[in-house]
């Protein structure tokens, strides 16, 4: 199978010719995920952020097993189905109460690019045709395809390599004030001057609240997303948050958002939807927004082929079930307090710029990038999956993991650090 795999199947962000290894998965259960030559690895990743339960749960898959019976697609183009309502209205309850309205999609990306067409037609159904483009600021990510692309980090995002194919937006520095301060005099000047100068421009502001995750791995003031949404108000553009990493507890709130007490125009969520099952997003808006739309019998120009699969919302309705009936805030509290104490012991390694933790995401910044082949095959036979990227090396383990297990995870980061 390796060798197959390695002459024929691209891996993301890696070369077809010359690519990093990929170790082969025979199964995984629990926060294990079981290799084919027997050895196990606890899972420090939650499949890039989404199995917050782990894998192999039986309440997911007694969900699944009980949907297939019944219907595992139908298109949503006239037709509709109980497992989308039951996931709408789960959503509706557990989200702001502004945001009463709700487009499914089947990825993080595509929510984002729904999210940017939301915006635009919103104005363009105003009579604002002009406001086209999106502000956001240095250090996001929001997905590989060509919109949110756009609105990702211009050096880590792959905007050169594109440039002229991607549509240039506007940048305001990274926030510098990091998180549990007040905003610092002048961390949002740059944006004020941007929205001063281009407000008839912008129609949205796109951000990721609180954590910045694949652009740097930042955790921001909740002073200066509110600072944000005031600005947004004071110069009539849209605010888009994009909690596709964030959502559904991982930060220790049930949405990042919330530790800033603010409400988005436009709400966009994925990965953690289905506890990692199936691929599944969500794009939801609030009354402005659907009003603007709808205006002179306006559609919003969108329809994936698997939008609102019943499969993946079925299963997702019982993963936000399993996480609601669960002592989630207590577990990531756990987690958290176990991360700050173990992951702080490297803070005053030589090579560590900086050690952050919030919930359950842990991060070691070095001050020069990871081999990550190398620092992976150490991880690999140590028992661990950890991904690292850049010159970061973090943490997103799943919700359940025990103390010893995470233990396991935090002692094995030392191996991509190198000498002290």
């Amino acid at each position: 199978m390796t060798g197959f795999d390695e002459a024929h199947i691209w891996h993301p962000y890696t070369s077809i010719t010359d690519p990093l290894p990929a170790y082969p998965v025979a199964a995984a259960k629990g926060v294990r995920i079981q290799l084919e030559d027997g050895r196990e690895l606890i899972d420090g990743m939650s499949s890039w952020w989404c199995a917050i339960h782990g894998y192999n749960h039986p309440v997911l898959n007694g969900a699944a097993r009980s949907q297939l019976e019944k219907m595992a697609h139908v298109m949503f183009g006239g037709l509709t189905h109980e497992p989308a309502v039951q996931l709408a209205e789960r959503l509706i309850k557990i989200t702001p109460a502004s945001l009463r309205y709700i487009f499914f999609s089947d990825s993080g990306s595509v929510s984002v690019e729904i999210a940017l067409k939301m915006a635009i037609q919103y104005w363009h159904n105003l009579g604002k045709p002009a406001k086209q483009r999106m502000l956001t600021v240095r250090g996001g990510y929001h997905g590989d395809t060509f919109g949110a692309m756009s609105v990702c980090d211009p050096l880590t995002g792959m905007h050169s390599l594109f440039r002229g194919v991607v549509q240039e937006q506007l940048f305001a520095p990274r926030p510098e004030t990091p998180f549990g301060e007040g905003l610092r005099d002048g961390d949002t000047d740059q944006l004020r001057a941007l929205l001063e100068r281009y407000h008839d421009e912008i129609a949205a502001i796109i951000l990721e609240p609180i954590v910045q995750g694949a652009g740097g791995m930042w955790f921001y003031s909740a002073d200066y997303l509110r600072a944000v949404a005031s600005l947004c108000s004071e110069y009539d553009v849209l605010l888009i948050l994009d909690e596709i990493a964030t959502g559904f507890g991982r930060t220790g709130k049930l949405f990042a958002a919330e530790y800033a007490g603010v409400e988005a125009d436009i709400l966009c969520l994925g990965k953690a939807l289905t506890g990692g099952y199936l691929s599944l997003a969500a794009t939801l808006c609030n009354d402005r927004v659907r009003d603007g739309i709808s205006a002179q019998g306006g559609v919003l120009m969108h329809g994936p082929t698997f939008m609102g699969n019943p499969l993946a919302c079925s299963i997702a309705s019982a993963n936000i079930d399993l996480l609601l009936e669960s002592d989630w805030q207590g577990r990531v509290s756990d987690i958290e307090t176990q991360l700050q104490a173990e992951l702080g012991n490297y803070r005053d390694r030589t090579g560590v710029s900086d050690v952050r933790v919030l919930g359950a995401i842990g991060v070691v910044e070095l001050d020069s990038d990871i081999d990550v082949a190398k620092a992976q095959k150490c991880f690999v036979e140590a028992g661990v999956w950890i991904r690292p990227f850049g010159n970061l090396v973090y943490l997103m383990p799943p919700y359940v993991i025990g103390e010893e297990d995470l233990s396991n995870l935090t002692a094995a980061v030392e191996l991509a650090l190198g000498p002290d």
